[in-house]
């Protein structure tokens, strides 16, 4: 076991501080990696306020990781040492029910472990990012491109995997109208890569406070859903709406942005549950989903796509000591539009 310097919530809506933690050895099929940049998703703070449910505390949180491999197991044959890498939002499952096998792991029915916030294989808590280092098996590590800088790859590994998975399964491209709803850290990432796969990209905000930003990221329309006149303007308009909102919704609104057969997909996570009158989706054949981050494979898809169109997430660099201001501003929307710890500063 190997102690590391890391912050931690010690408990639901107790502020980070500093700590340590233990990592494992380094196993046969094992890669340590050195955390050089640590994104902070909004998932972060939900699971550190137990806003999604009961926790496992002392968290380390942090499931956008990009950083430099500093040792391999045995048995390793993807990576080297000197290999730049990340980690999202897993770091194993059981790699025998019928999604793992296709390829589907993030779907997991049976043992899928979570990079923190959740037990290993070992029966010991994962601990996320938001440290120096970190021991993953190398089949759920990540190779980043040359052309990404490690900073702004590091959100990819959650905020990115989880725009590309949508925009990619419902043909975001050519010819299609693609709505991205909330320009935050997961919307900007919906803009530029809807923008990249050649889609029609409206934002809808709920003001226009940043439309300059939308407009140079790659959006053609940008719309205040504050105004009632936006709604009737825009009616049976969008082949597909991506919400990264987690907030609640007036989802019957929204579904009459909707074409025929069109589709609204949610990747925000309210922690409230939704009211949903189901003539909503029958009237025009629509479709109401989810999407879950992306699978292994789709997410290295994802991080070469980012790379060869120069896509990296708008990010502002902060101390680990800012980590509870940074919380503070992700929750006043006060972020354009990732906060990434620079591990260093641990």
């Amino acid at each position: 076991m190997t102690t590391v310097a890391a912050y931690a919530a010690p408990a639901a809506k107790a502020p980070l501080e500093r700590t340590t933690i233990e990592r494992r050895p380094v196993g046969e099929f094992d890669v340590l990696i050195d955390i050089k940049f640590a994104g902070i998703c909004h998932s972060d703070i939900h699971q550190a306020q137990e806003g999604w449910g009961e926790a496992i505390f002392p968290m380390v949180p942090g499931h956008e990781i990009a950083g430099i491999v500093s040792e391999v197991g045995p048995g390793v044959t993807k990576y080297k040492v000197g290999d730049r890498v990340g980690v999202g939002c897993f770091v194993d499952s059981c790699r025998e029910c019928g999604n793992c096998k296709a390829g589907q792991e993030q779907y997991c029915v049976t043992g899928g472990v979570p990079t923190y916030n959740g037990i290993g294989k070992d029966g010991e808590p994962t601990y996320g990012g938001y440290s120096q280092n970190i021991v993953v098996d190398e089949n759920y590590v990540l190779r980043i491109p040359d052309g990404l800088s490690l900073d702004v790859a590091a959100p990819l590994l959650c905020a990115g995997i989880t725009l590309y998975s949508p925009l990619k399964r419902w043909n975001a491209g050519p010819g299609k109208k693609v709505a991205i709803l909330g320009m935050g850290g997961l919307g900007h990432m919906g803009v530029k890569i809807a923008h990249a796969l050649g889609a029609e990209v409206t934002v809808l905000s709920q003001s226009l406070r940043k439309q300059e930003d939308g407009l140079k990221l790659g959006a053609d329309h940008y719309y205040a859903t504050s105004d009632p006149k936006t709604f009737q303007e825009l009616q049976g308009t969008f082949d597909l709406i991506v919400s990264t909102v987690s907030a609640p919704l007036d989802f019957n609104a929204y579904l009459t942005l909707l074409k025929t057969q069109g589709a609204l997909v949610n990747v925000g996570a309210p922690e409230e549950p939704i009211s949903l009158n189901l003539f909503s989706v029958i009237g025009g054949g629509k479709t109401l989903a989810g999407s879950m981050i992306g699978s292994i494979a789709e997410t290295q898809e994802m991080l070469d796509f980012c790379a060869a169109h120069g896509i990296g997430s708008e990010i502002e660099l902060i101390e680990a000591s800012e980590v509870n201001t940074a919380y503070e501003r992700v929750q006043s929307s006060d972020v354009r539009y990732r906060f990434v710890i620079d591990t260093a500063t641990i």
